[in-house]
């Protein structure tokens, strides 16, 4: 199985950027539609954007405008850039095949202050 490894989150406050990384241990990413998922305390996981093996982008009504999805398959590895942060978008962040069939990493957390 693959292994998922997620990196760049932190605290940043509501405006900024933030650039996350899913670094996987072989390449998925060209034949597996990825996704993003996130996790606020006390709520359920939800998938926040996707990108196909042919690189087609989907996005969550809560994100669209403001997230870009994307991949580099030369170094197995998923991005997700936010952009415009909002105190409503903290919560951990994990990247996962779109049916989360892949063991979930540790996450990355995201904290965004008002």
């Amino acid at each position: 199985q693959v292994q998922l490894v997620e990196s760049g989150g932190g605290l940043v406050q509501a405006g900024g950027s933030l650039r996350l990384s899913c670094a996987a241990s072989r390449n998925i990413f060209s034949i597996t539609t990825m996704g993003w998922y996130r996790q606020a305390p006390g709520k359920q996981r939800e998938l926040v954007a996707t990108i196909t093996g042919g690189g087609s982008t989907n996005y969550a009504d809560s994100v669209k405008g403001r997230f870009t999805i994307s991949r580099d398959n030369t170094k197995n590895t998923l991005y997700l850039q936010m952009n415009g942060l909002k105190p409503e978008d903290t919560a951990v962040y994990y990247c996962n095949t779109a049916s989360g069939r892949s063991p979930w990493g540790q996450g990355t957390q995201v904290t965004v202050s008002s």
